[in-house]
C-alpha cells in the first residue's frame, strides 16, 4: 500500500519530444508564427470555396480598381453606365433614377424599341434582373426597372477586372501545395538517400557524393528551362524540379548524421544481434535524425516557396487563369505605378509567409537542440 502511494506521488517522467514541444510553445515568435501559418493557411485552402467571386471572374467594369471597404458601384456613376447601355442599344436615354437597391430608367427611339433591350443592361456588372415594367407611345417608349448589383473589391482589381484577394488566396494554395510538396519529395528522397550513403560508407558513398556533387553543378533554372521546353508549364512539373534539386541538401545532411550514429553503442548492439542493415537504418538510423530534419524542413518550405515565386516571376510557373504569389508579384511590379495595390497586397502574405517559416524553424531549433539557446 505504501509503496503504491509512493508511486502516485512520484512525478511523471517525460519523454525528449514532450520536452522539445514544451519549449517550442514558450516561444513566443514560434508561437505566433504558427497562428499566423494557420491563419493563412485556412484562408488559402477554405478562403475560396466561401468567396463571393472566382479567381478567374473578369469584372469589365471593375479593371484596377482601387481597394476599398465600401460597395461598388458608386451611385454617381451609374448613370453614365446606364448611357452606355443605351448607346449599345441604339436608343435614347430619357431619364435614370435611384430608389435604394433598384432603379428605374426610360427609354426612347423613332421607332417601336424591341423589350430584349434589358440585355444591354445586364450585360452591365452593376446592373442585374433587369424588366420592362411599362410601354407608351406604341412602343416607342419603354420603361425599365432592376436592381443595383453590389461588389465589394477589398483588395481591389487586377488589369483584368478579377478580384485580387481571391487570386491571392488562390495563389497562396499553389505556392504553400508546391512548397509543402516539393518539400516531401525532397524529405523523401534525400533522407533515404543520405542514410543509406553514410551507413554503407566506404566506395559506396564516395561514389553516391559523387553524384550529389554533379547535380550540385547543374544550373537550376537552365534544368527547369529545358523541362518546361519538353514538358511544357504546368503545377506538377514545378514541385518535381524544385524536389529534384532540393533533396541534395537534405541528403548532405542525413548523411553526415549517420556518420556519427553508426559508431554508437545501440547501432553495435543491432549489428552484433544479426539485425540486417536495412533494418537498422530503417530503425535505428532515420528515426534519430528526425530532430535536425524537421529543422531543415522548416528552412526548405520557405525557400521551396521563394524558388517557385522566382520562377513564376521570369514566367516559368504556373499558367493562367491559374496564378501564385510570385506571378501575382510579377504582374504588380510591372503595374506599380498605375496600381500599386497589385503589388502590396500580395507582398505582404508571402513576407508574412516567409517570416513565419523562419522564425518558426528558429523555435524548432531552439526546442530540438536546447544548447543553441
Amino acid at each position: 500500500m505504501t509503496e503504491a502511494v509512493l508511486a502516485s506521488t512520484q512525478p511523471r517522467g517525460r519523454s525528449l519530444t514532450a520536452l522539445a514541444m514544451r519549449r517550442l510553445f514558450h516561444n513566443r515568435a514560434a508561437v505566433g508564427s504558427l497562428v499566423v501559418l494557420a491563419l493563412v493557411t485556412v484562408m488559402c485552402f477554405v478562403g475560396p470555396f466561401v468567396t463571393p467571386h472566382a479567381y478567374d471572374q473578369i469584372f469589365d467594369s471593375y479593371v484596377r480598381t482601387p481597394p476599398s471597404l465600401q460597395a461598388y458601384p458608386r451611385s454617381d456613376t451609374l448613370k453614365s453606365v446606364m448611357q452606355s447601355a443605351a448607346d449599345h442599344a441604339r436608343v435614347t436615354l430619357a431619364d435614370f433614377a435611384l430608389n435604394g437597391e433598384g432603379f428605374t430608367a426610360t427609354f426612347t427611339a423613332d421607332k417601336a424599341i424591341d423589350p430584349r433591350v434589358t440585355r444591354y443592361a445586364d450585360r452591365a456588372n452593376e446592373f442585374h434582373d433587369t424588366r420592362v415594367v411599362g410601354t407608351s407611345d406604341g412602343g416607342r417608349t419603354l420603361n425599365i426597372a432592376g436592381k443595383v448589383k453590389r461588389e465589394y473589391f477589398l483588395m481591389g482589381t487586377d488589369s483584368n477586372g478579377r478580384d485580387l484577394f481571391a487570386r491571392i488566396m488562390i495563389g497562396g494554395r499553389i505556392s504553400l501545395t508546391v512548397g509543402v510538396l516539393a518539400t516531401l519529395v525532397s524529405l523523401l528522397v534525400g533522407v533515404t538517400y543520405g542514410a543509406i550513403s553514410g551507413f554503407a560508407g566506404g566506395r559506396i558513398d564516395n561514389v553516391m557524393m559523387r553524384l550529389v556533387e554533379v547535380l550540385y553543378s547543374l544550373p537550376f533554372v537552365f534544368l527547369v528551362i529545358i523541362l518546361v521546353v519538353f514538358f511544357g508549364r504546368n503545377f506538377i512539373l514545378i514541385f518535381i524540379a524544385i524536389g529534384a534539386i532540393e533533396w541534395l541538401d537534405m541528403a548532405r545532411i542525413v548523411r553526415g548524421q549517420t556518420l556519427s550514429l553508426k559508431q554508437r553503442e545501440f547501432v553495435t548492439a543491432a549489428e552484433a544481434m544479426g539485425v540486417s542493415n536495412m533494418q537498422i537504418v530503417r530503425r535505428h538510423i532515420v528515426p534519430n535524425t528526425v530532430g535536425p530534419v524537421i529543422v531543415f524542413i522548416t528552412v526548405v518550405v520557405p525557400k521551396v516557396v521563394l524558388l517557385e515565386s522566382f520562377l513564376s516571376f521570369l514566367g516559368l510557373g504556373v499558367q493562367e487563369p491559374l496564378t501564385s504569389w510570385g506571378a501575382l508579384i510579377a504582374e504588380g511590379a510591372n503595374n506599380m505605378q498605375a496600381a500599386p495595390w497589385l503589388l502590396i497586397f500580395p507582398s505582404i502574405f508571402f513576407v508574412a509567409t516567409l517570416m513565419s517559416l523562419n522564425f518558426l524553424g528558429d523555435g524548432l531549433r531552439d526546442a530540438f537542440d536546447p544548447r543553441d539557446r
